[in-house]
């Protein structure tokens, strides 16, 4: 372009030289201009030199902004240059210059938001799943691929059955299709059993025939939900034994077995126990919702391990004499303290020694023992009683969980549970082993700082 113009500019220039040049020559005048040929020279160099600054002044600031449209502050530092030119292109230069301004910014909000839009999006609990009007993945973030099982390069670009192979997102794909409509439907994933929700909602006006999918890992609500009813269930047949055994024997007293005072006597001894077992159980379940709310302080000091075993122990001399169960003791005598509440951790051990002595046929023998493992002193109930199923044993500690081997002993199912909590609340952890017919081991750990 500078080329052209320059030349446009030398031609206009030089047209007048070439008139007078010819009118000269026409006239017989060509010796005057043989005499004054350095200043007919002069003249030529001074249009050539007018002639390349002229284009130049134009054509530079023309091509600044032709090569260096995506850098403002070229432009902006070029502009100085356009003071000379017409208020037409000067006008034209700073409308460009704003415009790239004005669109660098936009980008720049473009790509802030995306990189806001990718945050939110990694970062979701709930999954989030796009497919367009041929049912392929067109988004898909962190969460929905965990739900799933697959990575975000294995399903953009591919279809919704292909990626997730599940009937029910399928099925939600054609009723959200042919309704127009959001739709819901929850469903159980293979083979981590996590229960889902999945919200299907068309995006025909951002997004025509594209589904937008909404998955919801309510695993968590429905455990409790479930928790919730069995704690209903198990509470109503809980009660349901005492009081229907107290309700029968007030009728039999009431049908004249009074009149029998050693048959009433034992009727009374009977109701008594139920009264007792009802007053465990209120107890027990006001321990526990104090427990798991937070409403019980720890009073907290340091103690030796021995002391929290010798005192467990001495509650229960007189049990374990009466079961003809023999009781040892083995703990190192150098134990380091831990930082603890006593009577709690107490209470803990003396309800796994009731489990024990309940469970151990006579003849047997338990031994309380406890030791320092890594960071923390493990303290152990072992004994040599009948053992737990290995389906039961996983689900000991939950509340008014019994075996079917306990079923008809005496107890609320709520101990376990109760020192599950209590160990829980110092920082550390419980479990059981144990083989049927061999004996059961109740463990449990306690940090030492």
């Amino acid at each position: 372009m500078r080329n052209s113009l320059f030349w446009r500019i030398l031609a206009i220039g030089l047209l007048p030289l070439l008139i007078l040049f010819i009118y000269f020559n026409a006239s017989g005048s060509s010796n005057l201009i043989r005499e004054h040929t350095s200043l007919v020279l002069l003249i030529v160099v001074a249009v050539v030199g007018a002639s390349y600054l002229v284009s130049r002044n134009f054509t530079h600031p023309i091509n600044t902004l032709t090569q260096h449209l995506k850098e403002p502050q070229v432009l902006t530092d070029s502009f100085f240059r356009t003071r000379l030119l017409p208020i037409e292109i000067q006008r034209l230069y700073k409308r460009v210059l704003d415009s790239i301004q004005q669109d660098r910014r936009e980008q720049e909000s473009i790509q802030s938001e995306k990189a806001i839009f990718s945050s939110i999006l990694s970062n979701m609990n709930d999954g989030i799943l796009v497919v367009d009007v041929n049912s392929n993945v067109t988004l898909i973030n962190q969460a929905a691929g965990s739900i799933f099982n697959v990575t975000k390069e294995g399903a953009i670009g591919h279809s919704l059955v292909e990626v997730i192979r599940h009937f029910k997102m399928n099925e939600l794909l054609e009723k959200t299709r042919s309704s127009s409509s959001p739709q819901i439907d929850s469903f159980e994933t293979a083979p981590e059993k996590n229960y889902i929700r999945c919200i299907a909602t068309p995006l025909d006006k951002e997004m025509p025939g594209s589904i937008l999918f909404l998955m919801q890992d309510l695993t968590r609500i429905r455990q409790l939900e479930i928790i919730r009813r069995d704690f209903v269930s198990n509470v109503s047949h809980e009660l349901r034994t005492p009081l229907t055994s107290l309700k029968l024997i007030t009728e039999t007293l009431q049908d004249g077995l009074y009149d029998d005072p050693q048959q009433a006597a034992k009727f009374l001894d009977r109701m008594s126990g139920e009264i007792d077992n009802l007053s465990q159980m209120v107890e027990e379940l006001l321990e526990l919702s104090r427990i798991e709310s937070g409403r019980v302080p720890l009073e907290k000091r340091w103690v030796k391990p021995r002391e929290i075993i010798d005192a467990a122990c001495e509650r229960m001399t007189l049990q374990v004499q009466r079961a003809g169960l023999t009781c040892n003791l083995n703990y190192g005598v150098n134990l380091p303290s831990i930082f603890v509440d006593k009577t709690r951790l107490e209470s803990v051990l003396v309800n796994l020694l009731h489990n024990a002595i309940k469970f151990t046929p006579p003849g047997g023998s338990i031994e309380l023992s406890a030791y320092q493992n890594l960071n923390t002193i493990v303290f152990s109930v072992k004994d040599s009683g009948i053992g737990i199923p290995p389906k039961d044993l996983a689900r000991v500690f939950e509340r008014f969980y019994k075996s079917d081997r306990s079923r008809s002993e005496r107890g609320t199912g709520l101990g376990l549970s109760i020192a599950r909590h209590l160990v829980e609340a110092h920082g550390g952890k419980i479990w059981a082993e144990s083989q049927v017919n061999q004996g059961s081991t109740f463990s449990f750990s306690i940090p030492m700082r």
